[in-house]
């Protein structure tokens, strides 16, 4: 089977060179024949790559520890579940996932297009294809899956296979169930943005530089964008809840890695409405997709270059020159022809006023990229560093924090203001109309907490604008409600669910914002933590904030796959029982390496968060670290919501009418900009 995943991975980077250059003549010469080989190369080189995953897949499901892959990162006793999520748990395995799902949204690009005939999607088709090369370079020849394992024996010049009787297992902090999501939907997110990048790309190259491309792939950068944020909340519940220090966003420069093309992609997905409504900042735009596109390359070279140190990243490597090299030629190719096009590239309008929507998203725009600068200047400082002082200097969480809190508040500021602005010009009246109400129960809200004892002033001020955002929404909700109830007489229930199925794209991104106020109320949650530590043995209690916890037992359990000693604890709060929590100490047998487990009791205004730490040497008794986190659930409720807003706003509006108008208008953009 190992023999066979090779043989795909090279059938695989044969029929993408043949992709790629039968795509690019056949647009040169307008051979519509010889493009349309290109696109079945495309399927073909989908169809190799899945063969090779489905071996690597079959190795991992029969313990082939004659594989080095899989004797790395799995062993017999590891559950069926974790064996699939060793498949991208180590280097090779990740990059042929990666390659994997970049064939796949290859394939339905191309599937998607089988009755277009475009230049705009041909040489899109080209550029991907051109990625998907790369990986499958590092595939085959520097970072493959289906090396094997062997020993060279005195006076044989070939080593002979050799199996160990096990593998050394999954890395424990990796086996949860959390890690066989998360990162098969922080891949998606990633290699989603490929899609629209190369569009506009190919918008550079073809000249078709109007609003067709931006129609194009709208659904693709929601798409993508919607799969990265999903997988940055994954990331920051599994570190919550496995690593056991108590938070779920450390500033890690893997979390940063990903965190950059979401800034930059929300950017985009926000001006790229000004560019289909008013014909403006067209060079903005594709300048905000490529930088997304190569921020998620870059993001994958810090996971594997080793230039970085994080709980998250792979082993040193090599692939590390290769990525940078990729990353430089495209981005210096795009700059180049970003350069060349500019005249192809002007505003057909300009900003009338800065009490404006076109205004409003600018500054949108303007503060995510200054937080996206801020988040890379931080990462990347210790290299830069050690490069020219020879000392690595490193930025933890205190700069992030004191940059991101005035960011963030603005942001948030803005996630009310700017849908309810007029385009060109907002009129006093109009201000008055949308905001004052809003405001006035906002600063009484505000009032209230003070007096309540919310004293800190970004939480104070965070909470404000959560109350100001969440009442500019339900608002815009209830006047489209009443407006469909008097228009078609429709009921509550009825007119909701119909605003929303003829305008997802306006009411899903109100939803996604409505999220977003969640995230901040969670986030506003961390300046009231606290936190304790003691021995406890059995009988023993230890108090923190109103709860009290008695450890009633602690026992020794073995299983297959590790050995764990368990805390029982009897929590209170304020005299009365609540729960009991069992957080424990494990052992893994075959890598040999110990985890904490984490125990919570969670409600929406707090988090009991117990963390077993070991046993003390001295005592012999447990030592239990505890927190107490406000607010953390509406972290996750404010991710989920953010999930929901995203698919709605990539469903089609109802009504087939409309959908066949919109397909007909694209065509005339597409004809429109061929002619150009």
């Amino acid at each position: 089977m190992a023999n066979f995943g090779n043989l795909s991975l090279l059938l695989a980077f044969s029929v993408t060179v043949y992709a790629i250059l039968a795509l690019f003549l056949g647009w040169r010469t307008q051979r519509r024949e010889l493009a349309k080989s290109g696109e079945y190369a495309v399927y073909a080189s989908c169809f190799f790559v899945t063969l090779s995953a489905i071996a690597l897949f079959h190795l991992f499901a029969t313990s082939n520890f004659n594989v080095e892959y899989v004797a790395r990162y799995s062993n017999r006793d590891l559950p069926m579940s974790y064996k699939l999520a060793a498949f991208w748990g180590g280097q090779q395995g990740s990059l042929l996932f990666w390659t994997w799902v970049l064939t796949i949204f290859a394939a339905i690009v191309t599937f998607q297009s089988r009755r277009r005939r475009s230049d705009l999607v041909t040489v899109a088709l080209g550029i991907i294809s051109i990625t998907t090369l790369f990986f499958l370079l590092l595939n085959n020849f520097l970072e493959n899956p289906f090396g094997r394992l062997g020993i060279l024996h005195e006076g044989n010049q070939q080593p002979m296979p050799f199996a160990p009787s096990d593998g050394r297992g999954l890395n424990p902090l990796l086996q949860h169930p959390i890690m066989v999501i998360h990162p098969p939907v922080l891949f998606l997110g990633y290699v989603g943005f490929v899609v629209p990048a190369a569009f506009a790309l190919a918008a550079l190259v073809t000249r078709e530089l109007g609003n067709a491309w931006v129609t194009l792939i709208r659904r693709w950068a929601l798409l993508a964008w919607g799969f990265l944020g999903i997988g940055i909340i994954l990331g920051a519940r599994w570190a919550y809840v496995e690593l056991g220090w108590g938070g779920y966003w450390a500033w890690d420069p893997v979390e940063n890695a990903s965190f950059m093309p979401w800034l930059t992609g929300t950017a985009f997905l926000h001006s790229a409405i000004i560019q289909e409504k008013k014909n403006m900042l067209k060079v903005w735009n594709v300048v905000l997709i490529i930088a997304t596109y190569l921020l998620c390359i870059f993001g994958t070279f810090l996971t594997r270059s080793g230039i970085v140190s994080s709980v998250h990243a792979f082993a040193e490597s090599e692939v590390g020159v290769y990525f940078i090299a990729f990353i430089a030629l495209t981005g210096v190719a795009s700059i180049i022809l970003i350069f060349v096009r500019l005249d192809y590239l002007k505003s057909e309008s300009s900003f009338d006023s800065i009490v404006s929507r076109e205004a409003s998203f600018m500054f949108n725009n303007l503060v995510f990229l200054g937080a996206c600068f801020a988040v890379f200047w931080g990462t990347m400082y210790p290299v830069f560093s050690e490069a020219i002082q020879g000392e690595k200097i490193t930025i933890g969480p205190p700069f992030f924090n004191k940059i991101y809190v005035p960011l963030g508040l603005f942001i948030l500021f803005l996630t009310g203001v700017a849908p309810l602005l007029a385009w060109r010009k907002t009129s006093f009246k109009s201000l008055n109309k949308n905001f004052f109400w809003p405001l006035a129960l906002s600063i009484v809200a505000a009032i209230v907490l003070f007096f309540a004892g919310v004293r800190q002033i970004a939480p104070l001020v965070a909470f404000f604008l959560a109350i100001f955002v969440t009442l500019t929404i339900l608002i815009e909700f209830f006047r489209g409600v009443g407006a469909r109830m008097r228009a078609h007489g429709e009921s509550v229930a009825n007119a909701l669910f119909n605003l929303v199925a003829k305008n997802k794209r306006r009411y899903g991104g109100y939803i996604v914002h409505f999220g977003i106020v969640l995230l901040f109320i969670g986030f506003s949650g961390a300046a009231f933590n606290q936190e304790a530590q003691g021995e406890l043995g059995e009988g023993d209690s230890i108090t923190i904030g109103d709860y009290t916890l008695v450890c009633e037992k602690l026992e020794e359990k073995d299983t297959p796959n590790y050995y764990l000693v368990e805390a029982a604890l009897a929590v209170s709060k304020n005299g009365k029982p609540v729960t009991m929590l069992y957080p424990q100490k494990r052992v893994y047998k075959a890598s040999e390496q110990s985890t904490s487990e984490v125990a919570m009791r969670s409600t929406l205004r707090e988090d009991l968060y117990t963390v077993f730490a070991g046993l003390s040497q001295e005592s012999g008794k447990a030592v239990i670290q505890l927190y107490i986190n406000p607010l953390v659930s509406w972290l996750w409720l404010g991710g989920t919501i953010m999930g929901l807003g995203t698919i709605i706003c990539i469903l089609p509006d109802a009504g087939t009418t409309r959908s066949v108008r919109g397909r007909k208008a694209l065509d005339r953009l597409l004809t429109s900009d061929e002619k150009m």
